[in-house]
């Protein structure tokens, strides 16, 4: 079983599972930094590890506006149109 720890201040903890895995890497990953502070640089680690065990994979950048908003529709739709898999990094 994986715990997940969720940030935000929940009073009654939700349970939730996680999203399905595919078998094996392929295609396009994005990986989204959400402009919090340090975010690139998990996202750096991320992508040069990625491209070590993946070479066959492209790996996509892309940086919200803002991390106290949601992502535009405009950058969430371009995400799910150029990748199969999206990383988002939380990073402080």
């Amino acid at each position: 079983m994986t715990t997940i720890l969720d940030p935000t201040d929940e009073r009654v903890p939700v349970a939730r599972q996680l999203s399905p895995r595919p078998a094996q890497l392929a295609g396009s990953v994005a990986l989204l930094d959400i402009a919090k502070p340090r975010g690139n640089v998990l996202l750096d680690r991320l992508s040069e590890r990625l491209g070590q065990l993946a070479p066959n994979i492209t790996i996509n950048r892309y940086t919200k506006p803002t991390f106290t908003k949601p992502a535009p529709i405009d950058l969430r739709q371009q995400i799910a149109a150029e990748n199969q898999l999206v990383v988002e990094a939380l990073a402080d």
